[in-house]
């Protein structure tokens, strides 16, 4: 069973690395990388390996990004600190889904559960159901509550309740409801969606990420869209398109959708 195994944290990898040769002997680490473009130009120049190992948050990005940029084909098991990527994990050829710091009874769970699913190299597609059913037997971890922002020459945490929204102009804003602007070091408002309480943070459109404290008020456009003003920008209006703009009013009323 060759692997690649996709870790920006040294020694999580090697930890990894040393329960592999415990509870899977035969198991071959290929190669270890640790960001979206050494991922991908390594996938590109070596034979595929058998099973993958990937890290969400990576150095330049969430690991997804690695798939829009080449074909994978084959299993992936997926470690992070944070479940709430799970759904999207299932998406992207995920047959497992293990919670950092991994445990070695959830690992060999794992590698069963590839074994049985590929054991025979004929590849038998998961159920929907099945990997829900997985999802929801997971421990939840809570979620982000701080963001390390830049400021004059170093960096300040940012409470969650202090953020109006994130934005993204290039580079990835984060406004406080102080009316502070601040530079993040994130690549991308999808890497933020998977950190932050869907209850607490909506994603009105591609540059937005809304918080829903520092809604102070909103006004139906005539196309069906919403402006939304928020809290301590009083120059800020945030659009919500009119798809989005019923499921947005549940959001912000808190009833499910």
């Amino acid at each position: 069973m060759k692997v690649l195994i996709v870790e920006d944290e040294s020694l999580i990898a090697k930890n990894l690395q040393r329960m592999l040769k415990e509870v899977a002997p035969e198991a071959e680490v290929l190669a270890v990388t640790d960001t979206v473009k050494g991922t991908v130009k390594w996938l590109a120049a070596n034979p595929a390996p058998d099973l993958i190992f990937m890290d969400i948050q990576l150095g330049d990005g969430v690991s997804f990004d690695i798939f829009s940029q080449t074909s994978i084909d084959r299993p992936v098991i997926f470690t992070t600190a944070y479940n709430e990527h799970a759904i999207r994990a299932f998406k992207y050829n995920g047959i497992d889904y293990l919670l950092k710091p991994v445990d070695k009874k959830e690992l060999k769970a794992a590698l069963d559960r590839f074994h049985k699913l590929y054991g025979d190299n004929n590849a038998k597609q998961p159920e929907i159901k099945e990997l829900i059913s997985l999802l929801t037997s997971k421990q939840a971890i809570p979620h982000k509550e701080r963001f390390l922002v830049h400021h004059k020459s170093g960096y300040i945490p940012i409470h969650k309740d202090m953020i109006s929204c994130f934005y993204k102009d290039q580079i990835i804003y984060l406004l406080a409801s102080d009316g502070q602007k601040y530079v993040t070091d994130y690549n991308t408002l999808d890497e933020i969606e998977e950190l932050v309480d869907p209850v607490s943070f909506f994603r009105a459109n591609r540059q937005t990420l809304i918080c829903k404290s520092a809604v102070e008020s909103l006004q139906k456009h005539f196309t069906g869209k919403i402006e939304v003003k928020a809290k301590g920008h009083d120059a800020t209006i945030i659009d919500v398109s009119r798809e989005k703009a019923q499921e947005f009013r549940h959001w912000l009323e808190g009833d499910s959708v």
